[in-house]
């Protein structure tokens, strides 16, 4: 029997155990598990040995980033993001690997326009990570926005939401059940030319979302992206021996 997992929390609504049983129903795979780890202390988890148990697992907030002190090994991608949702246990060692980045990058590339050169993140914790590192492949520029940085959401003027035509919600805010709440940027500056994209995908269309809709932005939610890192993470699971 082989067995992967989650760990993160809180992790009531989270995506990943439902995406794997379903996908491992639909496409007949036999002889696999996927659990729901929920902790708030990795410490104590990882003193378990209970990952050890794993053949791999996911990892979501708030985990991504504390979680690298605990591995043995990290992909290049990984390394250089400085954030982890993805680990495979290689013979009881367990490597860091970063998925996201390929589910934002794939996700996004199909809706950019000659025009998106410019782009705002909002948030700066380990989902944004991989955002920096995808928009880097994807040579647009952009500027983290964060409450507790150099650059806050008082600095997201008309003339800025005019220059940066991608906006990236990598916040929680808006996440179910907590949907009256959003990101609190300039709307009314919005135009067609925006991308609002949001990593939230539960509920469809976040408030964020909406707003940028009543602008006619090009909108998306975060569903795509869990979807591709999601089957990038079982690649990486079910090969014998991965090499980066």
């Amino acid at each position: 029997m082989k067995s992967f997992g989650l760990i993160g929390y809180p992790l009531k609504h989270s995506f990943s155990k439902s995406y794997f049983e379903n996908k491992f129903l639909n496409e007949n795979i036999k002889g696999v598990k996927y659990f729901n780890l929920e902790c708030q202390d990795l410490e104590e988890l990882f003193n378990s040995k209970q990952l050890l148990k794993l053949d791999g697992f996911n990892v979501t907030k708030p985990h991504k980033e504390n979680i690298i002190k605990y591995l043995d090994e990290l992909s290049p991608e990984a390394q250089v993001i400085g954030a982890v949702n993805c680990v495979k246990n290689n013979g009881g060692k367990l490597v860091g690997h970063n998925t996201d980045y390929l589910g934002f990058l794939n996700s996004i590339k199909p809706i950019l326009k000659t025009h998106h050169k410019n782009a705002l993140i909002l948030g700066n914790g380990g989902a944004s990570k991989a955002v920096v590192y995808a928009l880097k492949k994807l040579n647009i520029t952009f500027k983290i926005v964060s409450r507790n940085s150099s650059f806050d959401y008082n600095d997201v003027d008309k003339k800025c939401i005019a220059k940066h035509h991608i906006i990236i919600n990598c916040t929680p805010l808006g996440t179910f059940p907590k949907i009256d709440n959003f990101p609190e940027i300039r709307y009314e500056c919005l135009s067609k030319n925006h991308i609002l994209y949001d990593l939230v995908y539960n509920p469809e269309i976040t408030l964020f979302l909406s707003y940028g809709k009543e602008k006619n932005c090009i909108v998306k939610n975060g569903m795509e992206m869990l979807t591709i890192q999601a089957e990038k993470s079982w690649n990486i699971w079910k090969r014998k021996k991965y090499t980066y």
